[in-house]
């Protein structure tokens, strides 16, 4: 068994024949054989003319650390150790900055060179993001021609469990954004139109506005940010804990299973929930508009079917679909990315609702160049 440390303090003479005090160490000055070796240390009151580890067998870090500690302590050299203890007691010491003060370079860059780093990354991972997501969208094009060639396959109750939270659940909320949306629109355009004695046509603002894009364009946000942010959550975390690696060993295709439901989920019911958005917000300025400007709700209807196109309502349900597929696909996509930690799951969801949200506006504006082209305005 290796020997504990000790130590003693003893008269020798030194090259000029005068007596000198050297405290002595012997055994092992490692951390595990140190035993009361520090703490009688400290009674050793000096002064020490030298530190000698002649008879030291081993040394580790901590032990080099004690060695040099009590040499600056008591202003005496180190002598008799070998060269593994002589390096790692030179290491102590350079590391503890009593060889002199240790000079730290800041890595400094240059404000602009950090601004088109950043701008570079940024566009290297947009760049991924998209061609990840054309991937996945083939993905999900050939998975769901297979389940079109085989129906027995789709995996309903899932897709209807998908309806209740993607939709169902989400009524109250996007009926209470939608009604006071349509009392702020009818409120700040009355105000507008009022300079110019035309308050009647904040029905034609509150009409065509909502129909056209606030109500599908609100609803695809407020689900983005609240289905989205869930299915990249979810997927995220059953990828971290490896359940869609265990679905794929038992011979269960995760698009199938987790992904198509959802997606299904958020396509069919987007027209839905962004025509009952629509509704409820006419049904709020429809409200402002008997209270302030005092037009009788017939007479906000009757108006209302004057100057409202039926290509307003289907302009809002052909785009409805497009903004759900984007959703479902961003936040299962994003899920399916998460690895490594669960701090992946909070960041990729936060991607999953902004891109979601980006892309949305995106293409609406598109939509609205498109059908302006085709004479749908």
């Amino acid at each position: 068994m290796t020997e504990l440390a000790h130590f003693s303090l003893e008269n020798e003479r030194g090259k000029e024949g005068a007596e000198r005090p050297v405290l002595r160490f012997s055994g092992s000055l490692s951390i595990s054989r140190f035993g009361s070796l520090p703490a009688d240390l400290e009674k050793v009151e000096g002064p020490v003319a030298a530190i000698d580890l002649h008879d030291v067998t081993h040394i580790d870090t901590i032990g080099a650390w004690l060695v040099h500690s009590h040499a600056l302590k008591w202003d005496c050299p180190i002598e008799g150790a070998d060269e593994d203890a002589s390096r790692l007691i030179e290491a102590v010491k350079a590391g503890d900055g009593s060889a002199g003060e240790v000079a730290v370079h800041a890595h400094t860059v240059p404000p602009l060179q950090r601004i088109l780093a950043q701008i570079g990354e940024a566009t290297i991972v947009a760049g991924q993001t998209l061609i990840g997501l054309i991937g996945f969208f083939g993905a999900t094009l050939i998975t769901g021609w297979d389940l079109i060639r085989h129906p027995s396959r789709m995996r309903w109750n899932a897709v209807i469990q998908r309806f209740e939270v993607v939709g169902v659940s989400a009524l109250g909320i996007i009926g209470l954004m939608s009604f006071l949306i349509g009392i702020v629109i009818a409120q700040q355009g009355a105000v507008q139109l009022r300079q110019f004695g035309m308050e009647v046509l904040t029905v034609n603002l509150v009409g065509r506005l909502t129909f056209r894009e606030l109500g599908v364009l609100m609803t695809a946000i407020m689900v983005a940010g609240r289905s989205g942010s869930a299915f990249a959550a979810q997927i995220g975390t059953m990828k971290l804990t490896e359940e869609i690696d265990a679905m794929r060993t038992i011979g269960v295709s995760p698009m199938e299973a987790l992904i198509m439901p959802r997606i299904l989920a958020a396509v069919v019911l987007m027209p839905l929930l962004g025509f009952y958005s629509s509704v409820i917000a006419i049904i709020g300025g429809g409200f402002l508009c008997a209270v302030s400007l005092d037009i009788p709700p017939i007479t906000f209807i009757q108006r209302l079917r004057e100057v409202v196109p039926i290509t307003d309502l289907w302009v809002g349900l052909i785009k409805a679909p497009v903004f759900g597929l984007i959703i479902g696909m961003t936040g299962c996509y994003q899920g399916l990315q998460v690895k490594a930690n669960a701090e992946e799951v909070g960041l990729r969801t936060t991607s999953a609702v902004v891109q979601a949200i980006f892309v949305v506006i995106v293409l609406d504006a598109f939509f609205a160049v498109f059908f302006t082209w085709v004479g749908w305005t």
